[in-house]
């Protein structure tokens, strides 16, 4: 059963879109108001929002896109750099990234101050993405893999992926501002926990003993906490931090992060009745988490990530 909380959150969004939706009907002439059940007006406002939510985070994945373009030039050494930054931009794109920077405007920071840190966040995804899809890697047990087209060979790019992180810690040293390093330091020891033993490769070890989709479901929670949960928790503190967000604004970001990856792992496996109950259960504490942001700007916006999975790939 949904917590009052997460109750609470989906009403107050629902009914924001019903009024304004009433509002910019009641100047309108009775007879020129459209004639529209009450499901298709809801329909089309939902479609309105989904659209909303899509433009938002398409547009800061755009910047980071921009900015690791501009990050990383194709230069001399080429035998580098060509690798380099065909992983980086051949890894799948995640909401994690993206999440660092919408958290980051959530608590009234400035956007760019986050665009080095979400960078860092998607060439740490980039480095471990590449080493799980090694061509000589062994992950028979965790089931089917996606097709990944190598353009190089496993050497280059398992000493390539050992490269693409520390190049994130530069550009995030980079980024320091004249007064506020100490928010930079803390979201480098962010990333590093997420990226190494306590998040991503934790996941990744543990995945190999999944024997099949349906079995030890607490177990297959537990990679997802750890493969996609830990970047997206790392991800929303880190934006936390460098808006200047107050210790429980950063905790209660790093929670919804955590919940709200997992959600988004669990949601690239094979549906089961108990993987929609952890995902129910998961979304509830992920909106609760919200609660105490309510009237800031765009906080609807960071409930899509649960409400609407869709608009973001895992």
């Amino acid at each position: 059963m949904a917590s009052s909380h997460s109750i609470s959150l989906h009403n107050t969004i629902k009914t924001s879109i019903n009024l304004s939706y009433a509002k910019s009907n009641s100047s309108l002439p009775s007879k020129l108001r459209p004639n529209l059940s009450h499901s298709m007006q809801l329909r089309r406002l939902t479609l309105s929002v989904v659209a909303q939510n899509q433009r938002y985070w398409h547009a800061i994945e755009s910047e980071i896109d921009s900015f690791l373009d501009k990050s990383i030039p194709i230069r001399q050494p080429e035998a580098v750099f060509e690798p380099m930054r065909h992983l980086t931009f051949a890894a799948p794109r995640t909401a994690a990234s993206a999440l660092c920077v919408a958290a980051c405007e959530l608590v009234g920071g400035d956007r760019s101050h986050a665009m080095a840190a979400a960078a860092a966040v998607h060439l740490m995804h980039a480095a471990a993405y590449a080493h799980e899809h090694l061509p000589l890697t062994d992950r028979a047990g965790s089931g089917p893999r996606p097709e990944v087209e190598h353009k190089y060979g496993p050497n280059i790019e398992l000493l390539t992926g050992d490269g693409i992180v520390p190049f994130g810690f530069e550009l995030l040293a980079r980024s320091v501002g004249p007064a506020r390093p100490e928010r930079v330091l803390r979201v480098m020891i962010e990333i590093s926990r997420a990226g190494g033993s306590e998040g991503i490769m934790d996941g990744l070890y543990k995945e190999g003993e999944i024997v099949d989709e349906n079995s030890r479901f607490e177990f297959i929670e537990y990679v997802c906490k750890k493969k996609y949960g830990e970047i997206h928790a790392c991800a929303a503190a880190s934006g936390a931090i460098l808006g200047g967000g107050s210790d429980g604004e950063i905790q209660k970001l790093r929670n919804f992060g955590l919940y709200a990856g997992t959600v988004r792992g669990l949601m690239e496996r094979k549906s089961s009745v108990e993987i929609e109950n952890i995902v129910r259960k998961l979304r509830d504490l992920a909106l609760k988490e919200l609660e105490g942001f309510h009237g800031k700007r765009n906080v609807e916006l960071l409930t899509s990530l649960v409400a609407e999975p869709s608009l973001c790939s895992a």
